[in-house]
Order: structure tokens, then sequence, then C-alpha cells
């Protein structure tokens, strides 16, 4: 009989079927007496505009029901693992601090907690230009509750803040949770990835992959060409002098893309209303679908799941005032803003503290290597203008301790999709290298 649960959560508009060859790959592997899968469903399709706190309590509340089943017909659960999928990630964060204040992770040993292009900063682009202007106003406003709070314009509770920032506050449940757990991996794509940049999905302050061919990228043995050897995974290329393109060359570029402007041009208005239009009834609807939660009318106890979230609420008025920061103004911070932001002194710190407290030495070693391999991409690569609060976050998550890898999708233009081959193709297989990765670091 089976006493490890793995539970998968998809993302944003996702469905169970996402994470279909995800859930197919661990049953070839593990058998039905070894491993236990859940694949979530009730956060299914339009649900997922409902918010990352309602769509967290759906989920903490099917592992519950599960394990319940599965005691009632003699299998007793002693160990968990937990996936998540883009949104289904923070959702998963949410939910997991939730099992932890009820105590369930007193009886159940918490495993593997993995994300795959989850938003942990996020997805507010740290861009110039009114086209990311428009992107953050519209996004923020057209996913109901899930764009307010992945935007980071939402106010969380009685704390004041972004509930992602409450997310990965330290003296939070959820960072208990978060540590309680074994092992902490991620894969974050390093391109094309349109839904969750590598930035927000690896939680760093940079972003060294804008112009990969300027790269020289190293990849892991077995793995290559999809997963960096995330202790070094690129360095700067020297510089090349290349010739300029001919007038001809240019001109029949030129022309060679007016038929898509055309075509931009014609579906670009049509489809953003429909998509607008669309928003609008899917907001009403999770609006309705929030308040009927609230009031403990759609099948799940709110009150059970209404705990402390944070040990202390800390309101300093510097916190206070860093929020007043939120709008940036420029896609990279200067020098000297980039050194006064940078949470190296203390994750490095931290690092060396747990690692006297802890007898986790190995993970340990592993967190401090990876804060060091850091230092050094601070120093090679621009620090992206983001708000205090993300700088924040990207601190107290790295002093968990985080197995990070990034992903490099060559063959499709759509990574977000292909890094957990969510549809069957050629052009998604690379999908099988990270889910062949990640299987070999599951421990069960």
């Amino acid at each position: 009989m089976p006493d490890h649960l793995c539970v998968l959560v998809h993302g944003l508009w996702g469905n169970p079927n996402h994470l279909s060859y995800l859930n197919t790959s661990l049953r070839e592997q593990f058998s039905e007496d070894k491993l236990h899968i859940l694949v979530t469903k009730r956060n299914s399709g339009n649900f997922t505009y409902d918010g990352i706190e309602l769509g967290g309590e759906r989920v903490a509340h099917e592992i519950e029901q599960e394990i319940e089943e599965l005691k009632q017909k003699g299998h007793d659960i002693k160990r968990i693992s937990v996936i998540g999928y883009s949104l289904g990630g923070l959702m998963s964060r949410y939910a997991i601090g939730l099992l932890y204040h009820k105590g369930l992770f007193d009886k159940i040993e918490p495993v593997n907690f993995t994300t795959f292009a989850t938003p942990h900063l996020g997805v507010r682009s740290p861009l110039k230009g009114l086209r990311n202007q428009i992107v953050n106003v519209l996004g923020a406003r057209t996913l109901s509750m899930s764009g307010r709070q992945i935007f980071l314009i939402d106010e969380f509770r009685d704390t004041g803040r972004p509930l992602l920032a409450v997310l990965a506050d330290p003296d939070s449940i959820f960072i208990e949770a978060l540590l309680a757990f074994k092992h902490r991996t991620l894969y974050a794509n390093v391109v094309n990835d349109r839904s969750v940049p590598y930035y927000t999905a690896s939680f760093s302050p940079i972003d060294p992959f804008v112009d990969p061919d300027a790269l020289d990228i190293t990849y892991l043995n077995d793995y290559e060409p999809v997963i960096l050897d995330p202790a070094y995974p690129v360095s700067k290329k020297m510089p090349l002098i290349k010739n300029s393109a001919s007038l001809s060359e240019r001109t029949r570029a030129m022309f060679g893309n007016i038929p898509t402007v055309a075509f931009m041009m014609l579906l670009v208005p049509i489809g953003s209303t429909a998509f607008l239009v669309n928003a609008a009834i899917q907001s009403f609807r999770s609006t309705q679908r929030i308040r009927l939660h609230e009031e403990g009318k759609a099948g799940i106890d709110v009150k059970g799941y209404r705990v402390p979230l944070l040990g202390t609420i800390r309101r300093e008025m510097g916190d206070m005032l860093e929020r007043v920061g939120t709008a940036q103004e420029h896609d990279y911070l200067s020098t000297t803003d980039a050194h006064a932001s940078s949470p190296r002194s203390s994750r490095k710190q931290s690092h060396s503290s747990r690692q006297a407290d802890s007898p986790d030495s190995d993970s340990d070693v592993d967190s401090i290597q990876e804060s060091k391999n850091d230092i050094k991409s601070w120093a090679d690569f621009p620090t992206l203008a983001l708000t205090p609060d993300q700088f924040k976050m990207i601190e107290n998550l790295d002093n968990v301790g985080w197995e990070k890898f990034p992903v490099f999708i060559h063959k499709h233009r759509h990574s977000h999709a292909a890094i957990i081959y969510r549809r069957q193709g050629a052009a998604f297989e690379e999908g099988h290298v990270v889910t062949r990765h990640w299987l070999s670091r599951f421990e069960i």
C-alpha cells in the first residue's frame, strides 16, 4: 500500500490534463503500491481567477480530503510531496502553509516541493515603456483577484502588503512550511516564456538571458542542451564585430514583414476587445464565487483555514516608505542602487547561521554555493528595476535554500507549455528532458 502522496497543481486557466505527462511519468517510475498521485481539480479553468488565497484553500482541502479517503481505505500516508506548475506553484505555497499550521506535517513528512515556471515575484513587468505600463495596468485588472495579486497591487487582509510579500515573509507559516520540506527545487525557463519570465520563476534580481547569443552556456551532463548547470550556467562571450546588413537585405526584410504587420493591425483590436469582454465577465463571476466561498457556501469550511499567517507582523515605517516606490521608471537600476538593494550580505549571513544550527549540512552547503554564484552574477549583469517588495521576496526566499535549474527550450517559442510537455508533439519534446531530470531527483 502506498505511504507517499504526491500532489500536482496546475496553473492559470489550467486543468488536470495540463499535468498529464508529469502524472504519467511519475506512474511509470513509481508503482501505485509506492506512490499515490493526486492531481487537484477544484481550481480548473476560470476558477483560477479567484486568487491565490482561495485557490490555496481549495488545494489544502483537496489534500486533506484525499488523505482521509485513503485512510478509510487502509492507506496510511506517511510522506507528502507537492508539485506546482505556473500559478499552481503559488497556490501550493499557500496550501502547504495552511497544512503546516494545522499540524499535518507533524504526522506526515514533507519530502519534495517543486515548482515549474512559477511567478514567485509576480508578473509585473520591470521594463519601461508604454507597452509594459499597459500590460501592468490591464493584466492586474483583467484577471480578477489573481491578477491583482500577481501584479502586486493588492493589500492582503490586514497586513497592508501584497499577498506575495506575505507569502515570502520569514515570520509566516508559509516560509515555515517550505523549510519543513526535505527538498526544494524549481525549474525556470530562460527564454520565450511569455507568461513567467526567468527572473520571477527563479526569484532573481537579474536576467542574464536577455540575449542568449551573447552567452557561453554550460549544460548539465546527460541533459544538454536543455538543463543548464546551476553552478556556472553562463558567461559572457567576447564581443564580435558584425557586418551591417546591406541596404537590399534590409529592404527585403522590411517588405517581408508587411503581411505580418497588416495581420496584426487587423487581429489585435478584435482579439483585444474579445479578451477584455471575456475578462470582465469572468472577473464578475469570480467575485461571486469569492463571496460564496467567504460565506462558507462553496463546500469548504473557510474558518478552518483562516489561521494566523504571521508570527509577528512588522509594520516598520521603512517598509511603508518602500511601498511608495512600487512604480519604477527604469528597466535597470544604477550601480549604486543595485548595491543598496542587493540582499547578498544578509543572505550570506543567514546561510552561515543556518549551517551552524542545522544538521542538514549538505543542503546548506549547496545553498551557500548558490549564493556565491549569485554574487558573481550580480557583478556581470545589471540589476532589474524590481519593486522593494520584490527585492525583499528574493532575499527571504533565497534564505530558505533552493536548488534552481534554468531550462533552455529551443524547439518551441511557447516554452511555458513545453517545460512540462503540456501538449503532445515533437516541438515540445524537450519537456521530456526536464521531467527526466526532475524524476532523477525525486525522493520516494
